[in-house]
């Protein structure tokens, strides 16, 4: 495993501390570097998608800062399959988010979900493994959304989250807690919904049930703007607003991850178009 030790500012031979101009000491955080899996080694559909999930097995996949699949993800009738027990996010013992294990940088992603009743999770793109240390120097793994931006997946007429942000934005294919899906046609729990995340050159689309319901720009001051007027915002959360603000890292590309959010969730039909 390789680890890449960076400051919020500066940067600084691995392990070492230093401090950016002004004297102060930034606080530091590692991205992991994990070897990555052969995507020529995985099926192509005749619409050129790369299929991700076989339906049988987890080849390829592990769990957010691990070399496994947490044993709360499993494989029910062609599916992945969180099992939850409301114990909230990333709360379940051997639970933790679910990631495939490549980084990808501009791409179309498919997918169907389906969510249980009151459920909440979500799609997280350009992601990257984060740790920080604490005051004690130990080590701590923050959480996929840190440097993730998130399609929000719920169940919108159960959960209290889908009448919580601004304007909706926190339900069902909304850019989280910052953009909301327009039109909104997730279906209720229990059925199934199809997914797009599409990722150009820093223009994102998400998709819902056939339909575009959101278009923003990445790397830009109106994502800057976006942030700061999120919980996210730099003075709520300065690590997050970095990470975020800069999402995918100096390559711009990162994971794509499926959210414990201590809910019952399914998952099928997993693939994804390379548009480099």
């Amino acid at each position: 495993m390789k680890k890449i030790i960076l400051l919020s500012g500066c940067m600084v031979a691995a392990g070492i501390l230093g401090a950016c101009s002004g004297g102060a000491t930034a606080p530091a955080y590692a991205t992991l570097d994990k070897p990555a899996v052969d995507l020529a080694t995985f099926p192509v559909d005749e619409q050129g998608y790369i299929v991700l999930f076989d339906g049988q097995t987890f080849n390829g996949w592990r769990g957010y800062g691990k070399d496994h699949v947490p044993g709360k993800w499993v494989i029910e009738d062609s599916c992945i399959k969180f099992n939850g027990s409301g114990g909230g996010e990333a709360q379940e013992a051997d639970g933790g988010d679910l990631i495939f294990n490549h980084k990808f940088k501009n791409f179309e992603l498919l997918l169907e979900w389906k969510i249980s009743k009151g459920g909440n999770s979500g799609i997280l793109y350009l992601a990257q493994e984060v740790e920080t240390k604490d005051k004690d120097g130990k080590t701590k793994l923050e959480p996929i959304y840190i440097s993730a931006p998130e399609f929000q997946l719920l169940d919108n007429e159960n959960h209290p989250d889908a009448k919580l942000g601004k304007d909706n934005n926190r339900q069902a294919a909304s850019l989280y807690d910052m953009i909301p899906a327009v039109p909104q046609a997730a279906k209720p729990f229990d059925e199934w919904n199809e997914a797009k995340v599409m990722v150009y050159q820093g223009t994102v689309v998400h998709g819902q049930n056939g339909e575009n319901v959101l278009e923003y720009h990445l790397w830009t001051p109106q994502w800057t703007e976006m942030l700061q007027a999120s919980k996210f915002s730099e003075k709520a959360w300065p690590l997050a607003f970095e990470l975020l603000n800069n999402c995918g890292g100096k390559d711009r590309e990162g994971y794509f991850g499926l959210q414990d959010h201590g809910n019952d969730i399914w998952f099928r039909n997993i693939r994804i178009k390379l548009l480099d």
